[in-house]
């Protein structure tokens, strides 16, 4: 290390650069002796050639040589970030009703918009869709315990039943009755398609496709709706069945066919992350963990990629090992394989 003020280990830092760590935000900054500029690790500017890079351990040994602070990642704020955004998650966690952005703003001394911008970044979603998906986490484990539907619903914090309609139809897709208790009085069509990749399986409720699985049927349905009523096939559905087929076929944008998914709010912040991944391209666990802010959750970051019901419409197959290597895949590697290869032509 050419900065004998510092114990940082390069070949780690760099790495961490490589891979836009959040995690190493606030333990150096990157100085980029061509533009003259020092960035935060998680920095989201191209990534500079590593001969034209040194790594300090404070901004201010970075400016001691002459560099200054990147204005798009601003690196001398990261622990005033640090603290607003866990400021946000109390002021939300604690309040009956969701703080609104103006006042959360207030609170923090940030201006509404680069509060926004802030926790977006470290958290993967705006206070506003933080809180709500906090709302329906708690509307969620008050089901799980038993309670009833209009008492999970008030106890989580909604005003209203249709408050909590309104802002969890898309996100649960089935009414929460429906979810307690394995899909009971929702009808889902089904059905078997042949495709290059073997027998693939969609289903969907009225809402949009809730599984789509490879070398699967009705029984497999069955056991994670066991309480839904299963119908095969359909005029309608049929053209859905065709969007989907086509979209696994010829690999492109799949943002027009509906889902109807569901998860912990971790376990969405995952999915959505992994919808982001470019047509092509592969991201590591790793990646995907610093990605939603939580660099440590590797694990849970592969167990949501394991409960996500809708393959390649959220493509977990692109996620990999750092090393490279495949990884795991529920419906195996050769179809995993077969997957990347196929959105890489």
């Amino acid at each position: 290390m050419n900065n004998n003020e510092s114990l940082i280990d390069d070949n780690m830092a760099w790495q961490a650069v490589a891979n836009r760590d959040r995690s190493y935000d606030g333990k150096f900054v990157t100085g980029v002796l061509t533009t003259g500029i020092y960035c935060r690790p998680s920095c989201a500017a191209r990534h500079p050639k590593r001969e034209n890079v040194r790594f300090f351990a404070k901004p201010e040994q970075a400016e001691a040589v002459g560099l200054r602070a990147c204005m798009r990642c601003m690196p001398k704020d990261v622990a005033r970030d640090d603290a607003a955004v866990k400021a946000v998650i109390d002021a939300i966690r604690m309040a009956e009703t969701a703080p609104t952005l103006d006042e959360l703003g207030t609170m923090t001394s940030y201006s509404p918009t680069h509060l926004q911008r802030i926790f977006k970044r470290e958290m993967g979603l705006s206070p506003a869709a933080y809180a709500r998906a906090l709302r329906s986490e708690r509307a969620k484990k008050a089901l799980d315990d038993g309670a009833s539907v209009t008492e999970a619903i008030y106890d989580a914090g909604y005003g209203s039943a249709s408050r909590f309609y309104a802002d969890n139809g898309k996100r649960l897709g089935m009414k929460p009755s429906a979810w307690k208790n394995g899909g009971a009085g929702v009808t889902i069509r089904w059905a078997n398609v042949e495709t290059s990749l073997g027998t693939m399986m969609v289903a969907a409720t009225d809402k949009g496709v809730c599984c789509l699985s490879f070398n699967e049927g009705e029984d497999e349905l069955h056991a994670r709706f066991p309480k839904a009523d299963l119908q095969q096939g359909g005029d309608a559905f049929q053209t859905l069945v065709r969007q989907v087929t086509a979209s696994v076929e010829r690999p492109g944008d799949a943002s027009h066919i509906p889902l109807d998914v569901q998860g912990t709010a971790f376990q969405e912040a995952v999915w959505q992350e992994l919808q982001k991944i470019p047509l092509g391209e592969t991201r590591s666990y790793a990646d995907i963990a610093a990605a939603i802010g939580k660099p440590k959750a590797v694990r849970a970051v592969g167990s949501a990629n394991g409960a996500n019901n809708v393959a390649v419409l959220i493509p977990c197959h692109r996620v990999v090992r750092s090393d490279g290597s495949m990884g795991g895949y529920a419906y195996g590697l050769e179809i995993k394989e077969r997957l990347l290869k196929k959105e890489a032509t």
